[in-house]
């Protein structure tokens, strides 16, 4: 989480930064009273992962309904990443790494128990497809391996 925390977006690999704009456009549309999934659907449908889509709007209405405290997601145009984002980024990268288990440990703070499993399955189905349709990781891994030097 730390990595993401206050950076510039222009910092991130093209797959955190598509994380990042599917997560706002996701909070956009909610507040905007428009279908998630129909305002994402062009994003997704462009790296050929609308097969993720699903598990993406489950994951992300969990979190949104049944999280512990809302959480907060800055505009589409907001130039730095906030605290809350950061968190979910590190959940992404934590899937891409196969760190399922510290996912779940942090997932535990941001979600009822009730819900964990339906969101943890939500978030790791996703990401199984964005990595089956050629989704770039490799960020989310490269910025990880240098933490761990």
């Amino acid at each position: 989480m730390y990595i993401y925390l206050d950076q510039s977006v222009g910092r991130l690999e093209n797959g955190e930064r598509f994380l990042l704009w599917a997560m706002r456009g996701w909070s956009h549309a909610i507040e905007k009273n428009l279908c998630p999934p129909m305002a994402l659907c062009r994003g997704f449908t462009a790296i050929n992962a609308i097969t993720a889509l699903p598990d993406f709007h489950l994951a992300m209405a969990l979190l949104n309904r049944d999280a512990l405290v809302q959480l907060s997601l800055a505009p589409m145009e907001y130039a730095r990443i906030m605290e809350d984002e950061a968190i979910l980024l590190g959940l992404w990268r934590d899937i891409a790494l196969g760190r399922c288990d510290h996912m779940r440990e942090t997932l535990a703070f941001l979600v009822d128990d009730d819900v964990l499993n339906a969101t943890a399955d939500a978030l790791t189905a996703a990401m199984a497809k964005f990595i089956a349709a050629g989704f770039d990781c490799a960020g989310l891994v490269r910025e990880s391996l240098k933490e761990e030097k």
